[in-house]
């Protein structure tokens, strides 16, 4: 009973010269990590500030000032480490270690990472750009660091990791996006009168674009009909209407001014057997 009072009474003294010891230093340490999370904050928010007449996209900003935190925070840490009086150096080279094991073990995340700085620093697109790669297209709703965010029509989301973009062939729409129509009429009609009407017919639809001059013209002679290209401009968010507009209007246009659609025919003959 003795020495087990004795033992207790040894850990008590032991545990009270350690909190006398390295009491104030772990209170000194916690301060300064908590200050350094102020100051990443505040650096990080005069960061912002100064960065916003540079006219940057988000991500890159997003970027900057998560950096900028980062190093505050960190400078800090490296303060109360040797407050309590860490040896720097085995544990730097303890970091190395471990750090190339798990950039080892994490090959693809990396990868998606330096796409994603990649993107993010060459900008080859924007959010609200509509862009076809990888198969793949969309209006760009977002860009992360390990994924680009895609919408379509359809209201689905296309998630893309960033190393499937890079060194890909990006077709980038931009914000307008051109039709690639269609109609035929007969070899007997007035092809300029038709062209003319479809012209007034893109002319009257709110969806094309004024400013930009579509193609009108004849594309294929075709076995059965003349071609008629027709290719207006429109807003990526009315790509899809503008199409079927035009179309019904066409139809109905031709319809009513006597301009044939002609549908595909064959001559058959038979000859008598001999």
């Amino acid at each position: 009973m003795d020495e087990h009072l004795q033992t207790v009474a040894q850990i008590k003294t032991v545990a009270l010269d350690m909190a006398l010891k390295f009491g104030p230093r772990l209170a000194v340490g916690i301060l300064i990590v908590v200050a350094g999370v102020l100051a990443g904050r505040w650096a990080g928010s005069m960061l912002a500030r100064l960065l916003e007449p540079l006219e940057l996209e988000v991500p890159v900003r997003q970027l900057l000032v998560r950096i900028m935190r980062l190093l505050v925070l960190g400078l800090f840490g490296v303060m109360a480490l040797q407050n309590l009086g860490v040896e720097l150096l085995p544990l730097i080279a303890g970091l190395g270690v471990a750090g190339a094991g798990v950039a080892l073990a994490m090959q693809g995340v990396l990868s998606n990472l330096v796409a994603g700085l990649t993107i993010i620093f060459t900008r080859p697109f924007r959010v609200g750009e509509y862009i076809s790669i990888v198969g793949e297209e969309g209006r760009v709703e977002e860009i992360a660091l390990f994924k680009t965010i895609l919408s379509h029509t359809d209201r689905s989301r296309v998630v893309i990791p960033n190393r499937k973009i890079v060194g890909e062939i990006l077709h980038n729409y931009g914000n307008v996006r051109q039709l690639d129509l269609s109609v035929g009429v007969a070899y007997d009609t007035d092809v300029q009168r038709a062209i003319a009407l479809v012209s007034e017919i893109l002319k009257a639809n709110p969806r094309v674009l004024g400013h930009m001059e579509p193609v009108i013209g004849v594309s294929v002679l075709a076995d059965s009909s003349v071609n008629i290209a027709v290719k207006p401009w429109t807003t990526v968010d009315d790509f899809a209407a503008a199409g079927a507009e035009i179309n019904q209007a066409i139809l109905e246009r031709f319809r009513r001014d006597g301009i044939a659609i002609p549908f595909p025919q064959r001559e058959v003959r038979l000859l008598p057997s001999v």
